[in-house]
């Protein structure tokens, strides 16, 4: 009976011994336990920060092609590139040379709007790290009534959010045209053709101002 217990406890004995060397080694390589490891399991804590560009801040584009109250269409989408870059808080989060777009919210040709000519556009998207990103902006108004008046406004806006920037600083085909650089300032005759229709040339620069946040991550 003795010599049978013995048995059965030396018979236990071993089976731990065999649980206890098949049980896998704890992982000691250096992806598990290096700064690699390190950095990903803080990547995995920390929430991506969320940067939000506020209502108000001006995106000056170039334009891609031309657009004017007899050759465009409402509803007809304009190209364009950022002009200069946004920055919030001293990082740039909209680089210059990001692809946009836009529409014309309105053009009315010399003679179907009371005699006068009426040129409506928005930006409606800027690219940021390849995904196209809709904004909502001010509309910049053109408009030239009766024996060449012109007058040019930013929908919404006050003094200064009305700019038109020729290429000048950019040695772009728009070189010519004059800058206005809000209410009450001169006027922009160079971006119109004579006294007729609202034309603005490829590569002018126009400033529209954020409607609403655009938040980016």
């Amino acid at each position: 009976m003795r010599s049978r217990s013995v048995a059965l406890a030396l018979s236990l004995y071993l089976a731990f011994i065999v649980l206890g060397c098949s049980k896998p080694p704890e992982s000691n390589t250096p992806e598990s336990n290096g700064p690699a490891a390190t950095a990903k399991s803080q990547a995995k804590s920390e929430p991506v920060k969320l940067i939000v560009v506020p209502t108000g801040t001006m995106i000056t584009v170039r334009l891609g092609q031309s657009v004017g109250s007899k050759i465009s269409q409402p509803g007809e989408s304009f190209s364009a590139t950022v002009a200069s870059p946004v920055e919030i808080e001293g990082k740039t989060v909209i680089p210059s040379g990001a692809s946009a777009s836009g529409t014309v919210v309105d053009a009315k040709p010399l003679g179907r709007f009371k005699g006068g000519a009426v040129l409506q556009l928005k930006l409606t998207s800027v690219n940021i790290n390849g995904s196209d990103r809709p904004v909502e902006t001010s509309s910049l108004v053109r408009s030239a009534k009766g024996k060449g008046k012109r007058t040019a406004v930013m929908a919404g806006g006050g003094a200064g959010v009305g700019a038109l920037i020729g290429g000048l600083a950019g040695g772009g085909k728009g070189a010519a045209i004059g800058a206005l650089a809000g209410g009450g300032a001169g006027t922009a005759g160079a971006a119109f053709t004579g006294n007729k229709d609202i034309v603005l040339p490829a590569e002018s620069a126009l400033t529209f101002k954020l409607e609403q946040p655009l938040e980016l991550r």
